[in-house]
Parts: structure tokens; sequence; C-alpha cells
């Protein structure tokens, strides 16, 4: 038998520059009484699109370039279930010129542990062709705050 690899480190809170907090609702929880899944990628996008918001360089029905989800993924490492409260942790781990990768915690309640830690990839484009393009000035001067070693 081969040796296993070993596990993922879980982060903890101080791997994050930013934070989120996000409530759980009734439905997020499914059959088996915890968050699904797929709620977890909700989460990530509520949190980097609410701090892009709140910071100016995101206006959701005017903005002239867009972030575009490419890449996602996500690791779990216990259960969340509704009434808790998630606080997503964001980090920048990439900055290209028209591209970013997020990574986000979500750590429940006062856990010091994240729950599930995922990432994904926004590449820009321009609202009206749907071509790449750089990165916003602005955008880019708030997502270097984010940046941390990978």
């Amino acid at each position: 038998m081969g040796d296993t690899p070993p596990a993922p480190a879980i982060p903890t809170r101080d791997a994050y520059p930013a934070f989120r907090r996000i409530t759980t609702r009734w439905m997020d929880n499914d059959a088996y009484r915890h968050v699904n899944n797929v709620v977890y990628y909700s989460f990530f996008d509520t949190a980097v699109n609410q701090m892009l918001i709140e910071a100016g360089v995101l206006d959701i029905s005017a903005s002239p370039a867009i972030g575009l989800v490419v890449e996602t993924g996500c690791r779990y490492f216990a259960p969340v279930a509704f009434p808790d409260t998630i606080d997503a942790g964001v980090r920048v781990t990439k900055l290209g010129r028209s591209s970013v990768r997020y990574e986000v915690g979500l750590f429940r309640n006062d856990d010091a542990t994240a729950a599930a830690a995922g990432h994904f990839v926004h590449v820009y484009v321009d609202r009206d062709s749907n071509r790449p393009t750089p990165i916003p000035t602005a955008t880019r001067e708030f997502l270097q705050g984010l940046v941390v070693a990978a």
C-alpha cells in the first residue's frame, strides 16, 4: 500500500485580511440537517461581491468591466447548519492582468478554524463585448489590499 497524502491544513482566521458576515437560512439545510454543499459557493460569491460593492468598485448594473467566474473549488472540514452565522474570510492569492484568484474561508459562529475553504477565479470582461479586459484601476487597488502569499 502507498503512503496516504497528508490531510490539507485547515485555515485559521488569521490567514484572511478581510471578513464579511453571512447568516444561514432555513432553506440552506438539506435532508441531512446541514447546509448543502452547493450553498457554500453562494457564500463565496456573496462575500466577494459584497466587498466589491461596499468598496465602490462594483456597480452590478453599470460597471463597464465585470468579473465572471471561470473556476471554483471547495474543501469541507466541518458541518454548518441553520441558524449558524458564517464569517467569510477573503484573501487574494493571485492578481493578474485580467484575472484574480480569491480564496475564502468559511468560519462557523466563533470557531477559530474554517468549516470550509474554497476558491474561485474571476476573469474580468467588458460588459458589452464579453471579451477579457484589464482589471479596472480602482478594483486592482482595492484587491491589492487583500493579497496574501498563496
